[in-house]
């Protein structure tokens, strides 16, 4: 079997729920990544893209019909250029950078393009259809953003409660202080702040409709202003619309290919596909599923968390990251360290993408060998990849 690396990668910035990039159709910005992802591979022949796997949590509106498809074809490449949409919910591109690294090893393909896309703005509002013709009464149309939607009444009610009510539960479980939450929040921030200011995401993010930087990040961001913010799901609790991830817009696309693909695509890889784990929990207890799934990856790599010196956690909450990170019993300055989703926005089908991308970069910054991405999944499940550094500039561990 041959190894799967990552040879190139490009995002969107992620903007905010109506902000920059509300009049931006998904199938658009996934067609944006893609191009901006190919357009760092000059020498590779389009039609030698074996597939595209693409990521998308919601599809109910102009992300329907096989999203990545319409990428391939808005995106101008070969019509023979085929591809796939997956859904995971918030773990989608990296569940597709996963089906894409096993495309790779099985030898079914030499290069792949992975990557999601989500517009949280433009999810539409569905109405259901009606068990008879003409009902008399009203009708209710129902958000497709986020969450539990048309829920069948065969479901437990302790599994289909909101995402935040989840946390707030985590929260009871684990004891994790809203101070802890807050202070979290400033640190994905002011991360996220300093990493644009250094030019850390300059050649990983494509300008959109003007916008050039992730929306949500908040510099001045501070824990008096946390402090102040009621919580969102309980009169008594302690998650907050600061200490949450945002609704968010944006795309993000991966170049995977084996290492004989390397003079086809015209770049050296950068990182090597090392280990892989899937996990599933009570759907409740969705934000903590990321632990065992990390946990299976790196057994799958062979190696254990003495030997990881970066983590990408998808900070869907900051509960729920604190809980995981607490229960790996890592060092918590390695996690995240160019921000996280709480400062750079959670467009759910895109966010695995930006986190394999972002962890194969620090690697190279850090000199380290190993890292791990993990994102915990809505309805009780988790993904994680193990990240080699094949670049040759590694040192420490």
């Amino acid at each position: 079997m041959s190894d799967a690396y990552l040879y190139a990668a490009a995002r969107t910035p992620f903007g905010r729920f109506n902000g920059a990039l509300a009049g931006v159709r998904p199938d658009d910005l996934a067609a944006t990544a893609l191009s901006g992802l190919l357009d760092k591979a000059p020498d590779l022949d389009r039609a030698a893209v074996g597939d595209v796997v693409w990521g998308n949590a919601n599809g109910a509106g102009e992300d329907n019909r096989d999203v990545g498809r319409m990428a391939v074809l808005l995106a101008g490449l070969p019509v023979s250029v085929p591809a796939t949409t997956v859904n995971r919910l918030c773990g989608s591109s990296l569940d597709a950078a996963i089906a894409a690294s096993r495309t790779l090893e099985s030898g079914d393909a030499d290069v792949v393009v992975a990557g999601g896309v989500e517009s949280m703005t433009r999810a539409p509002w569905v109405l259901p259809k009606p068990d008879r013709a003409f009902p008399a009464g009203h009708v209710t149309a129902v958000s497709t953003t986020l969450g539990w939607r048309l829920v069948n009444p065969a479901m437990p009610k302790e599994w289909t409660v909101s995402l935040g009510e989840c946390n707030e539960l985590l929260q009871e479980k684990f004891s994790v202080s809203r101070e802890r939450q807050d202070a979290f929040a400033v640190r994905s921030h002011r991360l996220a702040a300093r990493a644009w200011d250094e030019g850390f995401y300059d050649d990983l993010v494509l300008t959109v409709d003007g916008l050039a930087r992730d929306e949500g990040i908040r510099p001045d961001t501070d824990p008096g202003k946390l402090a102040a913010l009621k919580p969102s799901f309980r009169p008594d609790g302690t998650i907050t619309a600061g200490n949450a991830s945002p609704l968010s817009d944006g795309a993000s696309a991966l170049l995977l290919g084996t290492a004989a693909a390397a003079d086809r695509i015209g770049l050296d890889p950068v990182a090597r596909i090392a280990g892989r784990g899937v996990h599933a929990v009570e759907p409740q207890m969705f934000g903590y599923a990321p632990v065992e799934a990390a946990e299976k990856a790196l057994r799958r790599a062979g190696v254990g968390w003495g030997d990881v010196g970066a983590v990408e956690l998808n900070e869907a909450f900051a509960v729920q990251s604190l809980a995981c990170a607490d229960a790996w019993g890592i060092d918590p300055e390695i996690v995240n360290t160019r921000g996280g989703a709480i400062a750079i926005g959670h467009p759910l089908g895109a966010s695995g993408g930006r986190l394999l991308a972002t962890l194969a970069k620090v690697l190279r910054e850090r000199r380290e060998r190993w890292g791990v991405a993990a994102i915990c999944i809505g309805v009780g499940q988790a993904l994680a990849v193990v990240l080699e550094n094949v670049t040759g500039e590694v040192s420490g561990r």
